[in-house]
């Protein structure tokens, strides 16, 4: 029980030091490929419109290790202010006073996640950033299922 506490905690305070490296990555990889062309020159018009040049894909998988990275940070966040008096999971323990303020913690969190979901990846859709659309659809929605599916006092 402790351990799995110990990672979720580990990895919260960690997401910050990693998803802060992933992005000045992301930054450094964007200034690099800047001058580049961002759209290729040969082909079908729909060809060169949804197949991005190789420095863009280069842009988007970073872009997508970024979006893998500060959902796990978020996720783990939630997890982490969660645990203090709202979800009773057996592998959580006993995680102290309920928060009577909590009730609403989970349907906001599930809903939020799902927001955050559907806009980051309509965001990367529009951006042409094909793999961090995939990460998003695919990463916040299981968590939010997930989430949703814990017991909590209020339940």
């Amino acid at each position: 029980m402790g351990l799995v506490m110990l990672f979720f905690g580990l990895c919260f305070m960690g997401g910050w030091a990693v998803a802060i490296g992933a992005s000045v990555y992301a930054v450094v990889t964007l200034v690099r490929i800047w001058p580049r062309d961002w759209v290729r020159h040969d082909g079908h018009l729909a060809v060169r419109l949804l197949v991005p040049t190789p420095a863009y894909v280069r842009l988007d998988m970073a872009l997508a290790v970024l979006a893998f990275l500060v959902d796990l940070w978020l996720v783990s966040a939630v997890i982490v202010f969660g645990s203090d008096g709202v979800f009773t999971e057996d592998w959580m323990g006993y995680p102290g006073m309920t928060d009577p303020s909590g009730q609403g913690f989970q349907a906001g969190v599930v809903s939020a996640l799902r927001t955050m979901a559907w806009w980051t990846s309509g965001i990367a859709v529009l951006c042409r950033c094909w793999t961090t659309a995939g990460v998003q659809v695919c990463v916040l929605p299981l968590a939010a299922w997930w989430i949703g599916s814990f017991d909590t006092y209020y339940t």
